[in-house]
């Protein structure tokens, strides 16, 4: 397995994010790889080493106050800030690599983000991957924490609140990936009101995504055993976009995260073989 370069990349507010990077020798391509609300770019080497022995350049944050970023823990300041970090990624991303556009691969939360960057940015993105992406979660906050985090937004945007994601088992049912989820120290447990708000107002472009302007290949990989998002109603938004090149791919016995799958190997196949075949 190729082992990526951990960098930093400061942003133009300042923030400095660790990034771990591939780089292959004169690459057919360029991948921009977001993870999980909960997770770090530490889950995903395993298809980023993958995705850079096809020949691919990748470049995985960690996001703001996530992973190995310890500054404002769980925290971002806004939406827009979210997806100004996304595009200065994508940037640098670009620029290093020497390409035109690059491919999206969004993990979970992740592929929120990747939606909302294409819809910003459509004429920078060849192609998105969206793995188990939490655009409708089955999982969310209670009433009560709902209406506690609305007024936390007047008084204390940064206090923080519980994910609830909290027990590995919603991620796999892989006993040796449970303890790594369990016993991992970088895993994001708790987010600040600002962030929770940031992350129900990034929906609209969800909502709006068919007239957002890209019309890019779309690949939806999606887990039969899902706790954590409603894989019909995704595969549903999915066929209601006017994008000729889209796919569904489905794996009926997996959980959420098909990295952590006792043998992830045909999920791995297809997610470098379908962006390749695009390059």
């Amino acid at each position: 397995m190729l082992e990526p370069c951990i960098e930093t990349l400061t942003y133009s507010d300042g923030y400095r994010a660790t990034v771990r990077w591939w780089r292959p020798p004169d690459p057919r391509g360029a991948v921009l790889y977001f993870h999980g609300i909960q997770s770090h770019g530490g889950w995903y080497v395993g298809s980023g080493s993958r995705l850079a022995e096809a020949g691919l350049a990748v470049l995985m944050p960690d996001r703001r106050g996530s992973g190995l970023n310890r500054e404002s823990r769980g925290h971002t300041p806004s939406a827009a800030r979210s997806i100004a970090d996304a595009s200065e990624c994508m940037k640098t991303l670009l620029e290093r690599s020497g390409q035109s556009e690059v491919h999206l691969v969004g993990v979970s939360w992740g592929g929120k983000l990747c939606v909302a960057l294409a819809s910003s940015e459509p004429q920078r993105v060849r192609t998105i991957s969206l793995v188990a992406p939490g655009l409708f979660p089955r999982v969310d906050l209670t009433t009560a924490e709902k209406f506690r985090v609305g007024l936390s937004l007047i008084a204390d945007r940064e206090k923080l609140y519980d994910i609830p994601l909290n027990d590995p088992r919603m991620f796999t049912a892989n006993p040796e990936r449970i303890a790594y989820v369990e016993q991992d120290q970088l895993k994001l447990t708790r987010v600040t009101a600002s962030f929770l708000v940031s992350s129900r107002r990034m929906d609209r472009f969800t909502a709006r995504f068919g007239s957002s302007g890209y019309r890019g290949a779309i690949h939806l990989m999606l887990a039969g055993q899902d706790r954590i998002i409603d894989s019909d109603r995704t595969g549903d938004w999915l066929r209601e976009l006017p994008n000729e090149d889209r796919q569904i791919t489905l794996y009926r016995e997996a959980h959420h995260t098909l990295e952590f799958e006792p043998d992830p190997s045909t999920f791995l196949s297809d997610l470098v073989n379908w962006i390749v075949e695009r390059c």
